[in-house]
Order: structure tokens, then sequence, then C-alpha cells
């Protein structure tokens, strides 16, 4: 079963922890954090590019 992504800007559908999977732009992604995303609030950029990126729930 592949994985839900999502990307910068779009709203979470549901509160958890989400890691970067890659880069919108298609660029290399060398960033591990994580980070809490509330129900309803929007996805960041990547925190280590400040670039849009897809999102995957990691918990």
């Amino acid at each position: 079963m592949a994985q839900n992504t999502y990307k910068t800007g779009e709203k979470a559908p549901e509160s958890g922890t989400y890691k970067v999977q890659s880069l919108v732009s298609g660029g290399s992604n060398q960033d591990n954090t994580e980070v809490k995303v509330e129900k309803g609030e929007q996805f960041p950029p990547s925190p280590s590019s400040n670039e849009a990126a897809h999102w995957v729930k990691t918990s």
C-alpha cells in the first residue's frame, strides 16, 4: 500500500508527525527533520531548504 503524501500548503487530514519525502521541484532532499502538524494546519516548506515539499506521516 502506497503512503499518502501531502504537499506544502495543503491542510493536514489528521494530527501527527510528518517528514519530508521529496521536494516538489524534484531536487534532492537531505532533510530528515520531523515536524508535528495538527489537523487542519497547512504543511510547511522543507525546514532545510525552505522549498515546497511532499510530506508523509511517520506517526
